[in-house]
This record gives C-alpha cells, structure tokens and sequence, in this order.
C-alpha cells in the first residue's frame, strides 16, 4: 500500500473519527488526528467513565449548567470535539505511560497524571494543564477558554519532533512554545512555558547522550534559552545576572544573535537604555521584532 493512500485513508479515518461525537479509545490516533486538526488531546483514563462523571459549563448567556455525566451528554460531545480531540486512555496503557515521564516530571505534574480530573495533552502526550486546581466540579467552558489551542502555530516543529525526536527537533519546538506563550494570557502563557521546558530538558539530555563536535554551542544555546523564560516570568534582572554568569558576550558565533536578543530585551525591560543601545546593532530584525514582545510584557 503506498503513502498517498496510507494517508488518504488516515484522513478519511479522522474525519469519521472527528464527526462521530464518540470519544476515542486509542491515544496514539487522537494524537495523529489532533496534529492533523492542529488541536489539542483532552484525555481521562478509563476507571474515571466507570461512574456518573459530572461537570460544569456555561451556556450562551454565560450561566452555569450542570451535566451530570460528561460521556453521556450529547450536549457537550460537539462543543468538545470542535476544540479538542477527546479520548479515554485503558488502565493497561497507565505503565508504559508512566515510565515515560518517571524521574522526569514534578511531583505536581506526576500527581495530576495520575488522578482523575481531565488531562490537556499535546500530540507528544505531555501535559499543559498540570497546575488547574476544580473544586467539587470542573467546568468545560473554562477549560475550552483557557486550553482550547490552535496548534498551528507550532505544528511545522511538532510535525518534525514526531518524524525524529533529535536535539534539534526537541530544541525548536522548545523555543517554539516559549514564542507562542507571549501571546497567551499569563495563567496559559506559563503553562505553556512550561512544556516548552519539557522539550529544553529533553534536548539537554539528547546532547549528554549524543555528544558531537558541536556539544559547546549546542549546550550553550540550550543555556540561553533556559534564560529566556526570565523574561517571561517579567524577571529581566535575573536574566542578566544568569547572562553574566555564564559569561554570554563571549558565545559562540552561532549563539550569539540569541544572546544579544536577551541583553537588549532584558536592558530595555529595564529601562537602560545606555547598555540597551550596545546590543541593539547586534540583533536581526526578526528578533528585534519579539524583542519588543519581550519589553512589552514587561512594561
């Protein structure tokens, strides 16, 4: 069977898939039909369908209504499937899963895989919303509003990290994520922050485990980046003291447009224009476009 119509008949499954209402049962296709509908997974495990799942959502006059089991509704189902490709993950995938994210992931994020609320996942199954704390109920509109993401912005990165999972791969989509959470509000914008460090930590490791000639840029482009969540945590003091201690004037060549994106954003996040003016002939005009991103959240 050759790719062309591989790939019709994947299509002709997602659009089944997408247009039946049903919840899946195979993580690994929603993952393919969300990277194809530039969505995100909305994932519960099996054991939580075993009893009456209520939830909350707001309907067009913005009142609460409540719904007594999610799975059932018919009401929700549509509204669900319009953000995010929903699916109930088997019990039996929970080992495999986990030794996936075992010593790599917080005790926050660890815990929040394991309990029963609503899990949103990106395509690679890392989890965004790892910090949302619900009272007695979770609210969909709320979740929609907050996690219902258009992927696309990312979806070259996320396609490429799908295909090989090199430092490269891991490293653009890192950075990509850290881009896109500018734009969010910051509840997200963190969120988001925090998957792209997910990537960066993959690709630190990617580097310890497939050293190269390179190994000295590409540790220190890592670096850089790592410091760039500074400026958006609206902490551009301590990108400069991390800045000067890991001595960034003195990068390699091809780091060194990354390092001075930093110095310039994070002097004019301070107002000194003096020191902001050295940098500034040193940055290309894209960057000096998400420099002004970078000042602005922290004006």
């Amino acid at each position: 069977m050759n790719k062309l119509v591989i790939s019709y008949l994947f299509l002709l499954l997602a659009f089944n898939f997408s247009h039946s209402q049903a919840w899946m049962t195979n993580l690994d296709i929603a993952q393919k039909l969300a990277l194809a509908q530039n969505k995100m997974v909305l994932m519960v495990w099996e054991e939580s369908t075993k009893y009456p799942y209520d939830v909350l959502a707001n309907d067009d006059t913005g009142k609460i209504v409540y719904f007594e089991n999610m799975f059932e509704s018919e009401t929700l189902s549509p509204i669900i499937w319009k953000y995010f490709v929903p699916v109930i993950v088997k019990e039996h995938n929970y080992a495999e899963l986990f030794a996936e994210i075992d010593g790599k992931r917080s005790q926050e994020y660890i815990d929040k895989f394991n309990d029963d609320s609503i899990k949103i996942m990106d395509v690679n199954g890392n989890i965004l919303n790892v910090s949302d704390y619900y009272g007695n109920y979770q609210n969909i509109t709320k979740i929609i509003t907050n996690y219902g993401l258009n992927t696309s912005y990312f979806t070259p990165e996320l396609k490429s990290y799908k295909i090989e999972r090199d430092f490269y791969a891991a490293f653009y989509l890192a950075s990509k994520y850290f881009d896109y959470s500018l734009y969010l509000k910051k509840k997200v914008r963190l969120a988001v922050l925090d998957l792209g460090l997910i990537y960066l930590d993959e690709a630190s490791e990617l580097i310890a485990t497939n050293p190269t000639k390179d190994q000295q840029v590409l540790e220190e482009r890592v670096a850089l980046l790592e410091i760039q969540q500074y400026l958006i945590k609206k902490r551009p003091k301590k990108v400069l003291r991390q800045l000067r201690r890991m001595d960034a004037e003195d990068v390699e060549t091809n780091n060194q447009s990354l390092a001075a994106l930093l110095y310039y954003s994070a002097y004019k996040s301070i107002k000194d224009e003096t020191n902001a003016a050295l940098w500034e002939s040193k940055i290309s005009s894209v960057n000096l476009r998400k420099a002004q991103l970078f000042i602005n959240l922290n004006s």
